[in-house]
């Protein structure tokens, strides 16, 4: 992408390729250009191989930290580098001790979804946690210990992110070998909902700079989710290579249709993603009104209906009609 967010080049890969090893020769076919790109990618293709493989060839990058967790101290001063009407980010900008910059970012809008993600699995274990306690009391319910150890351990093993967050104690009767009882209680833990680390090694810039930069990669990101759905992206029914080409293609083309319509508004400050735009539009229609006439025949009269003010502030930005469309009057 250039410094606009219009794509330079594209390319279709083999379907059974890695993401990661897809980077060394994407760039390599850009090595044309005059000036070497900033290279933005997501935790998929940002890994120690590839950071590597930048570092050595010269390129500037910014990729996603693979850290699940990261860490948060009390020295930390985040910033507010970016607030509209969906999100709130703060960010906070480290050198670690091998020279690389970390931008240590914080999302309101991720740790909504986090958080909620967090307590959906968090019932569901609890609740299957509750159903191995009243097996206890049922009558052909699972009482042996070694059994309840093994269904405990399925449960660890299937919400393995939120069970090492609980303690579980597990009572077991002398001489019968029976379970007495389940216990199970919350750790305490650093909640780093909503936070996640950039990793770059760009020199001269703040954090702002940085997460500006990496928000081209969000936006681009943001379109293709539309681009799968409302482009027909995919599924792809085609059978010949050549047809698939062309299919993806022509979403690419789409995607910069896309995008110079998104430029346009974000120059009157619309910063709103796709899904938004068309979203907010969709409720704008054209409205037909049928009238039977004295002699038996209708009259269909079309026109656009009066639009609000979402509606106005995009057309506005783009230049164009509040109503678009004439009214047309049809008899039959």
């Amino acid at each position: 992408m250039d410094s606009d967010g219009f794509p330079k080049k594209s390319e279709v890969f083999e379907g059974n390729i890695s993401e990661a090893g897809t980077l060394e020769k994407i760039l390599s076919a850009m090595s044309n250009t005059d000036k070497k790109p900033i290279i933005v990618t997501d935790a998929g293709i940002g890994t120690q191989k590839n950071i590597k493989w930048m570092n050595d060839n010269g390129y500037q990058y910014i990729v996603v930290s693979r850290k699940r967790k990261p860490e948060i101290t009390g020295d930390m001063e985040m910033i507010k580098i970016r607030e509209n009407d969906r999100r709130i980010i703060h960010a906070c900008i480290k050198v670690n001790s091998s020279g690389e910059t970390e931008v240590y970012c914080h999302s309101t809008a991720k740790e909504i979804k986090e958080r909620s993600i967090k307590t959906r699995f968090e019932k569901r274990f609890e609740d299957s946690l509750t159903k191995v306690r009243e097996a206890l009391h049922k009558k052909y319910g699972t009482k042996k210990y070694e059994k309840v150890l093994e269904k405990i351990g399925r449960l660890k093993e299937k919400y393995r992110r939120i069970a090492r967050r609980y303690d579980i104690s597990v009572e077991k009767e002398d001489g019968t070998g029976n379970v007495s009882g389940i216990t199970w209680r919350m750790k305490q833990v650093d909640d780093t909902s909503g936070y996640y680390v950039l990793r770059s090694n760009l020199a001269d810039q703040n954090e702002k700079e940085v997460f500006d930069i990496f928000t081209m990669l969000l936006d681009l990101e943001d379109a293709f989710r539309s681009m799968k759905s409302e482009f027909g992206l995919r599924p792809v029914h085609h059978q010949t290579e050549y047809r698939c080409d062309g299919h993806l293609f022509i979403t690419v083309l789409a995607y910069h249709v896309l995008h110079s319509i998104r430029l346009k508004l974000k120059v009157h400050g619309i910063t709103h993603s796709w899904s938004t735009i068309r979203s907010r539009l969709s409720t704008h229609y054209r409205v037909t009104t049928s009238i039977k006439r004295s002699d038996g025949k209708m009259l269909f009269i079309r026109k656009t209906a009066k639009p609000e003010d979402c509606h106005i502030e995009i057309y506005d930005a783009l230049g164009l009609s509040h109503r678009p469309g004439k009214i047309s009057k049809t008899i039959l």
